[in-house]
């Protein structure tokens, strides 16, 4: 019912409850659409992998966190420069956060696209390698790092060996210097034998600097807690 306030008029309003009260009615001019199965399954095969499909292989692959992997395939390009350092060296998560810190804190900083990475794909695996072979530690990785997107040098391995990065990782050699270290700080073995672990990491703090730096920390902790005992 409507009320019309300036007539005083009430009017019943007409209600569409069907189709036919709306004057629907076929088109005789649209033919039936039949779309080939070959047609699509071609047009399937040249359509690039969709993100979503890519965060789930990524998963399965290279054994990613739901998180990595969404954030490795925000683009066609991050995707594919992922998946190439990750291929070459065989270490996915650690080639992740390399690009979701390092390399993107930089590309953000510079306003630069990934693609326009002074640092490329390949380059950054190597690098990643010498990580897990023990060559570098992270914190002289990051310095090789810098060396190569300030264009300081473009072969991880020289710049490594120029700036004196190398740790060192052989065991005879960091076993006198462990034992060194030892024979000099009687008073923080005593006390981490006493139940201080504070003291354990004084220990390798110690053997660290009389490296500067360059000692394998896993093989220093392994030697100390070796010569310490339970």
């Amino acid at each position: 019912m409507l009320f019309n306030a300036d007539t005083g008029e009430t009017r019943t309003m007409r209600l569409k409850e069907d189709a036919h009260d709306y004057r629907y009615f076929p088109d005789p001019d649209l033919p039936p659409l039949v779309i080939p199965q070959p047609w699509v399954d071609e047009v399937r095969a040249q359509m690039p992998e969709l993100p979503a499909v890519m965060a789930e292989r990524f998963q399965k692959e290279y054994g990613l966190p739901a998180y990595d992997a969404a954030m490795m395939t925000q683009s066609k390009v991050f995707g594919t420069w992922f998946e190439q350092a990750a291929r070459a060296s065989g270490q996915p998560k650690l080639v992740a956060n390399w690009l979701m810190g390092e390399v993107s804190r930089r590309l953000n900083a510079e306003s630069r696209e990934l693609a326009a990475s002074p640092v490329d794909a390949a380059t950054l695996a190597t690098l990643v390698t010498r990580i897990a072979d023990g060559t570098v530690s992270h914190n002289g990785a990051r310095q090789v790092f810098d060396a190569l997107w300030n264009g300081e040098g473009t072969d991880v391995d020289d710049v490594i060996g120029a700036k004196g990065l190398r740790q060192v990782s052989d065991t005879g050699e960091l076993e006198r210097i462990v034992d060194q270290v030892l024979a000099a700080n009687p008073k923080s073995v005593e006390e981490y034998r006493a139940g201080k672990d504070k003291a354990f990491n004084a220990l390798v703090g110690q053997a660290m600097k009389a490296t500067q730096g360059k000692a394998n920390p896993a093989q220093v902790n392994e030697l100390l807690k070796k010569k310490l005992g339970p």
